[in-house]
């Protein structure tokens, strides 16, 4: 039998999104909030990650994972770890399990900041054995920085975007030799200080225009079958290898309650208030939009506790959105909900995502043939790192109307 609880906001995830939305809400004094994580240590992915770079002043992950454990805490938000939401009871009713044993509990409002996860091995499709030695950065990270495991003594890191150099960070400091970074890109998708510090100083081979197409060994990896774009195959020997990248929101509780997912994401469709189409039901974060640096997560966080508080206060709910969608080269759009009734426009605009580099591209935003906007950047779009749009367009969008299309073009030099 279940224990039934009541809370003001329960938000469902501790990692830097849901702390931040945590502390917002509960400084703002908005009543109970409660932060639930399944994990026993709240604090998201930073925690698993000792390099600096987070927030100001050099911070480490861990360092920056407490700061945001302690500002939630500070606030006056309970923080429950090791508590696992399991389905839904009603729109704003939820089961879990906890070390307590079952509860249901009921809130005002609800916030889904479950994050995202990278895909493994098998989801991505590379047949082979399953030996020893194959990771994602974030079971890397966990097995070397938490636990002392040994890694390997050779490895291929799959993926060039900057979680594919994080990888490759936690690898040196495993004594770990690079065999290569394989990507199936024309070019690597980091910063360009950051790539050539990986060739020049470590002496990392990239391979471009490639894919893993097998893993090979039994036991152990001893290597890894590639694919050329043209064709030609290689055998790359390994003991270890690295799925990085190629994130997908933690999105299974937002399914199982029914929401509406956007087809892009893969994420629940939220409007700029990081609303859903379920009244009361917000989600912030990577679930949202797989997958940016903690510290945008975080400031998310803090713009939708703006949010819940003013729905806690008016109470007030879009009746209807207009959907917003995109066409390859484009991946996706967040937010990829409208509300053109109400006042006002996307306060960060919309984050985009390419699947291909394009140069000096050419944006237009169009409405049942429309143009409501158009724009051309000189920096060229790049796959797996944000792309922003303004939002002063949203103005001009008609309610009744039909989806808001946003296209991107490839124009001259």
């Amino acid at each position: 039998m279940s224990v039934e609880r009541f809370v003001d906001v329960l938000v469902v995830g501790a990692g830097p999104a849901g702390l931040a939305t945590a502390a917002g809400l509960a400084a703002a004094g908005a009543g109970e909030v409660e932060v639930v994580e399944r994990d026993q240590e709240a604090g998201g992915a930073p925690r698993h990650c000792p390099n600096r770079g987070f927030g100001r002043f050099g911070t480490t992950g861990p360092q920056y994972a407490e700061r945001c454990v302690t500002a939630a805490v500070n606030a006056g938000a309970v923080l429950r770890t090791g508590v696992t939401v399991t389905g839904w009871a009603g729109p704003l009713t939820l089961d879990a399990t906890s070390p307590r044993g079952l509860e249901r509990v009921t809130a005002r409002a609800v916030v889904l900041a479950t994050g995202a996860r990278e895909r493994p091995r098998a989801a991505r499709l590379v047949p082979g054995t399953r030996p020893a030695g194959v990771f994602t950065t974030g079971e890397l990270q966990r097995s070397f920085h938490r636990h002392g495991q040994y890694i390997g003594t050779r490895a291929v890191v799959v993926g060039a975007e900057p979680v594919s150099f994080a990888a490759l960070d936690t690898l040196l400091q495993a004594g770990v030799e690079i065999a290569a970074l394989v990507t199936e890109h024309p070019r690597h998708q980091a910063a360009r200080a950051r790539a050539a510090d990986a060739r020049l100083r470590h002496g990392v081979p990239l391979l471009t225009d490639a894919t893993v197409t097998e893993l090979l060994g039994r036991g152990r990896l001893s290597g890894v079958l590639l694919r050329h774009r043209d064709g030609r195959t290689a055998r790359l020997a390994c003991d270890t290898v690295v799925f990085t990248g190629d994130f997908v929101p933690d999105h299974e509780l937002a399914r199982r309650g029914g929401l509406a997912m956007d087809p892009g994401t893969r994420g629940p469709a939220v409007d700029s208030a990081f609303r859903t189409a379920e009244r009361g039901v917000f989600a912030v974060g990577n679930v949202l939009h797989a997958v940016e640096p903690a510290r945008t997560a975080a400031y998310e966080g803090s713009l939708a506790a703006a949010a819940v508080l003013r729905h806690l206060f008016d109470g007030d709910w879009p009746s209807a959105a207009v959907p917003v969608r995109v066409a390859p080269p484009l991946a996706w759009a967040a937010p990829n909900r409208l509300t053109p009734d109400e006042p006002g426009e996307p306060e960060e605009g919309f984050v985009l995502r390419v699947t291909e580099f394009v140069p000096s591209p050419r944006l237009t935003v169009t409405q049942d043939g429309r143009e409501l906007f158009r724009a051309r950047r000189r920096r060229p779009a790049v796959p797996n790192r944000p792309f922003r749009v303004p939002g002063q367009w949203t103005g001009r969008v008609d309610p009744r109307g039909g989806a808001v299309r946003i296209t991107l073009s490839a124009g001259r030099g």
